[in-house]
């Protein structure tokens, strides 16, 4: 099977083009059927693959395919090609699985909309790209399919192009995105030349893994800087995480897959895919560790203020998505992979929950106007339930292994470890604050829905709730594969992907007592355990708490709902100034210089060209005339010069 790598993104490539030429004139059923058997297929193919690897020794488990050449110039050649290891099949298993998971819950989400062949065009597009990114054996193909992605949720985020707030909420992804993917470019260029002036042009990830010793600490430092840069956009951290809540615009199960379970992901996975370059940048890697971290407490303090229940959901995916990067920064990089995994499951499930919510409630998104939806929907209830245990980190639930193992392996971290595990764990509390905050003023309390919404509230058809179900099921029992020793685990996840890192993964040979590290587990718990309990006293028992909370500090509340206003400083500082430079080029350098120039020779050619005109009048006595002139001209300059 291993011979078949490129079967994995085949399929959904496949799917993307039979319901993009295709998809108009095939019936719904035909257009689902071919949208989800595409991603199933690729899902089957990444599973086989899993065990085939499981089956080989653990040194043997690095298997690359090349396709065919793409560029040779000179002595560099890039090819096509794939490459399966451990941390490759787990993204592909995640991306394919959750996908198809998706894909089937929006036969039904999407069921009347009229671009429903178009919609599966673009989510078939983009798994395709997913896949690319994550299965390429070279940063050049992995740039395709970063760039590919980027793409899709452009034209996702803007589904719903008739919205300007849709269009424009596209447009924002896709311009800050470049921004991050300008600096991932710079890093693959001067990667690229650092080592070709060593005599090493190549972008594969085995040759430049073996050769990464040639780079100095400055440089290496530089280039994993940039890199980033890039992941900043792409995962949407700190400064470049403005563009994730507006992608809300988009139809939420678009949401589920590309701003919670796949996409945004893929900055941790090309930290942790370069591993052996930021392992070489102790520096470097500690920034990744500070901006993770502070982008997970800052975004967890918006999640307070907000209504909008996607929205609320769309802060939470930046904080755990800060989460990963606090893992993949203290070197923990099979601890940060480990919470992308289990994240993907419990975010799926929640974004999947509001769409059922909003399904039943006629697109309603304001949590104020809902409450008490416990009775109408059952299933719902219950699966979003699951997953707020699970991102709040209650044990038994798969999010409590990953987010312990994080603060554990950060409380390990010999550059401010301590400090950054203090930040970690109070946005563990702010977290189960504020998903029970939500969970409680959606399904529990009083009733505040409108009167005509309920008489319509129904629970959503078994097309959209068995992937709830499927998703409770792998947010409860995903954590199982990765349990520490400290807790009389095998730490199994953490060994399969040891061939990946190859021991520069952060060492567990600290000094500590096991004693410290169960004791950390118990605090965390404590501290997920307080901010639920602070959630349902404000929000459940004495919800009038809240109001007069709001009510006397009415400022800072209008701070945080307003997202500390970094959208209008961002406004101000650069959009704002970026259109004034625009409509100066505009109206000065384009219109008056340039086109003045060019408008400028043509009024003057046309001028010309009317004198002239008097000159070529076609009329016989005219020329004659003209001759006559011309000859007195010349008779009269003769006589002057002749005669003295």
């Amino acid at each position: 099977m291993s011979e078949y790598i490129w079967l994995i993104p085949c399929f959904p490539a496949v799917g993307f083009l039979i319901n993009g030429l295709l998809g108009k004139k095939l019936p719904k059923a035909v257009v689902s059927w071919v949208g989800c058997l595409s991603v199933f297929f690729s899902f089957v193919c990444s599973a086989v693959l899993f065990f085939e690897l499981l089956r080989l020794a653990p040194e043997a488990r690095i298997i690359e395919k090349d396709v065919f050449d793409w560029i040779v110039s000179g002595e560099f050649v890039t090819r096509v090609g794939f490459r399966i290891d451990p941390l490759s099949i787990v993204m592909c298993l995640v991306v394919s699985g959750v996908g198809f998971l998706i894909h089937v819950y929006s036969v039904g989400y999407m069921h009347d909309d009229p671009g429903y062949s178009r919609y599966f065009t673009y989510l078939n597009l983009f798994v395709f790209m997913m896949l690319i990114l994550v299965t390429a054996n070279n940063l050049l193909l992995m740039f395709v399919g970063w760039e590919g992605v980027g793409l899709c949720s452009y034209l996702l985020i803007g589904f719903w192009f008739e919205k300007d707030s849709a269009s424009n909420a596209g447009k924002k992804a896709f311009i800050v995105n470049r921004i991050g993917d300008y600096g991932f470019l710079v890093g693959i260029f001067l990667l690229f030349v650092s080592l070709g002036t060593k005599g090493v042009w190549t972008l594969n990830f085995s040759e430049l893994e073996r050769n990464a010793n040639l780079l100095s600490e400055s440089l290496t430092a530089l280039i994993t800087l940039l890199f980033f840069i890039g992941a900043t956009g792409k995962s949407a951290q700190i400064p470049l995480y403005v563009w994730l809540p507006d992608a809300m615009e988009g139809p939420t199960p678009v949401s589920a897959l590309i701003h919670a379970a796949t996409m945004v992901t893929a900055g941790v996975y090309m930290i942790a895919r370069l591993n052996f370059l930021y392992s070489m940048a102790p520096e470097i890697m500690f920034i990744v560790a500070l901006v993770g971290v502070l982008t997970a407490m800052f975004a967890a303090s918006i999640g307070f203020a907000q209504y909008d229940i996607k929205r609320v959901l769309a802060y939470s995916t930046i904080s755990q998505l800060g989460y990963m990067f606090v893992g993949v920064g203290v070197g923990a990089y099979a601890a940060g992979i480990f919470h992308l995994m289990t994240h993907a499951f419990f975010k799926a499930l929640l974004f999947l929950g509001a769409g059922s919510v909003m399904h039943a409630l006629a697109g309603e998104l304001d949590m104020r106007k809902m409450g008490g939806l416990k009775k109408y929907l059952p299933t719902t209830h219950w699966t979003f339930l699951v997953a707020c245990l699970a991102i709040a980190g209650i044990p038994g639930l798969s999010g409590f292994f990953s987010k312990d193992e994080i603060l554990w392996k950060a409380f390990l971290f010999p550059h401010a470890g301590v400090l950054i595990y203090i930040i970690g764990l109070v946005t563990a509390g702010m977290t189960a604050f504020y998903m029970f905050r939500l969970l409680f003023n959606t399904f529990y309390g009083k009733e505040r829905l409108d009167e005509e919404v309920k008489h319509h509230v129904h629970e959503s058809p078994k097309v959209m709730t068995i992937p709830l179900i499927i998703l409770a099921i792998l947010s409860i029992v995903g954590g199982y594969v990765g349990i520490p020793h400290a807790l009389g685990g095998g730490a199994h996840f953490e060994k399969f992907l040891e061939p990946v890192f190859r021991g520069v993964s952060q060492k567990a040979d600290y000094h500590h007592s096991l004693v410290v590290e169960i004791g950390l587990m118990v605090l965390s718990v404590i501290v997920a355990l307080i901010g639920i309990y602070v959630a349902y006293v404000y929000f459940l028992k004495k919800p009038d708490l809240s109001e007069k909370f709001v009510k006397k500090h009415e400022k800072l509340y209008k701070t945080v709902h307003n997202k500390y206003f970094v959208d209008e400083i961002y406004g101000f500082l650069f959009v704002d100034n970026l259109l004034r430079v625009g409509r100066f080029l505009k109206n000065v350098i384009d219109e008056a210089i340039i086109d003045g120039i060019v408008n400028g020779l043509g009024y003057f050619m046309r001028g010309l060209g009317g004198i002239l005109r008097f000159l070529q009048s076609g009329y016989v006595q005219a020329y004659a005339f003209s001759m006559i002139v011309g000859a007195i001209v010349v008779v009269g300059y003769l006589l002057v010069k002749v005669i003295p």
